[in-house]
């Protein structure tokens, strides 16, 4: 049991690492094959779209509360790392990359939510720290592949995508040889078509699931135009010839580490406490970052950068707790599945909202919008925990 949690931690971070492989790896594809930067937004809605496409019909089949879950995380390491590899394969074009980028998506479906799934049925008691070590793998295998990038040197790019195909096919044994059910699993739920909308007709678990979705508005595009600001930087400052792909490694991978400690300082003060700090500051960073993006203190912009790279997923294991804990006991991974699936096509909108309006708006300000979806969020946390208030006063 003592196990457990490690070998699902250490597995989400192999398998993690395929999500931003090609972000990783887009610079070389864009000179390869003549594009521009832009082609970046692209790459990343492909996969989040495959993700979104994977979710969506994992929880209407409720895949993961009707079969084993170490099954179909296993099997669908396998899948998502064959489809990664395909984009390795010779005279590869745009249309081409982009359909192997969504079916890697696709089967991220079976690895990320299902791998939260494991840990509830294993963890009830102490589920935030579980969680926080959890998504904390899945930051440290988002930034991955920019270590991977620099640490390569002058190896082809392809290397990348043999390295977190083979990461993929491994976390998905581990699971498969070293976690079996979980103690706390419901087996053999019934299909049930309507199941994953069970849970938003409750009312605590609409208000953290929104909460959520304001936070997966900044997260993924933070994310995704990291490399695009410290580049942006690096023309307006050639001089300072920023480490690209190491920093982005640095800023991103630093998230695991706030992941851990939130997940720890929620069994003290609460999840719902917590996130909500979180999600304060990280909006605070979308609004103030016209003031760091062009300092000309190469320190001040990291240190902004760092900060805004802990606030901005700090959240995110303590809102898949609220979410775990307000679903529906006997359709709890499918609950967890469609939030997913409605985050991340959020992201989608929010990534191509940003790379459009990047056109028309000064960098220094296009990110300010991010905090769109992190004052929303704060407003459904707030407005509900008024309402709680309010009623427990009337009692």
């Amino acid at each position: 049991m003592r196990l457990v949690l490690p070998v699902i931690v250490l597995s989400q971070f192999f398998c993690t690492s395929l999500w931003f492989a090609g972000n990783a790896i887009a610079p070389d594809i864009a000179r390869d094959l003549h594009l521009d930067q832009h082609f970046l937004a692209h790459l990343t809605s492909a996969i989040q779209f495959g993700f979104i496409t994977g979710t969506l019909l994992f929880a209407i089949l409720s895949i993961s509360d009707r079969f084993s879950p170490s099954w179909v995380f296993f099997c669908s390491s396998i899948f998502a790392g064959l489809f990664n590899l395909g984009m390795s394969l010779p005279d590869m074009h745009t249309t081409g990359l982009l359909l192997f980028r969504f079916l890697t998506g696709f089967f991220l479906a079976g690895i990320y939510p299902v791998g939260m799934k494991i840990a509830s049925d294993h963890y009830k008691e102490g589920l935030g720290k579980s969680l926080g070590f959890l998504v904390g793998a899945l930051v440290l295998g988002t930034a991955f592949p920019h270590l991977l990038k620099n640490s390569i040197g002058g190896f082809p790019w392809k290397y990348i995508v043999y390295a977190t195909t083979a990461l993929s096919l491994l976390g998905g044994l581990s699971i498969l040889l070293f976690v079996p059910n979980g103690p706390y699993r419901k087996s053999g739920q019934r299909l049930n078509f309507t199941a994953f909308m069970k849970g938003f007709r409750l009312p605590d678990f609409r208000s953290v699931s929104f909460g959520y979705f304001g936070h997966m508005w900044e997260l993924y595009t933070f994310w995704a135009f990291l490399p695009v600001m410290l580049i942006n930087y690096n023309n307006r400052y050639p001089e300072t010839n920023l480490n690209v792909s190491l920093w982005s490694f640095l800023i991103i991978a630093s998230g695991g580490l706030a992941c851990v400690f939130s997940g720890i300082l929620s069994q003290y003060f609460g999840a719902k406490r917590v996130a909500t700090i979180a999600l304060s500051l990280s909006c605070l960073c979308c609004i103030t970052s016209p003031l760091f993006l062009v300092s000309d203190s190469i320190i001040l912009l990291i240190v902004f950068l760092v900060v805004w790279g802990l606030v901005v997923i700090a959240d995110s294991p303590l809102f898949s707790t609220l979410v775990a804990r307000n679903a529906p006991e006997e359709s709890r991974g499918t609950s967890l599945t469609i939030v997913n699936c409605i985050g991340f096509s959020i992201t989608i909108v929010s990534i191509q909202f940003i790379n459009a309006l990047s056109y028309r708006i000064d960098t220094q300000y296009v990110y300010t919008l991010l905090a769109i979806g992190p004052v929303l969020g704060l407003v459904a946390l707030l407005r509900k925990e008024k309402s709680s208030v309010l009623v427990s006063g009337q009692g």
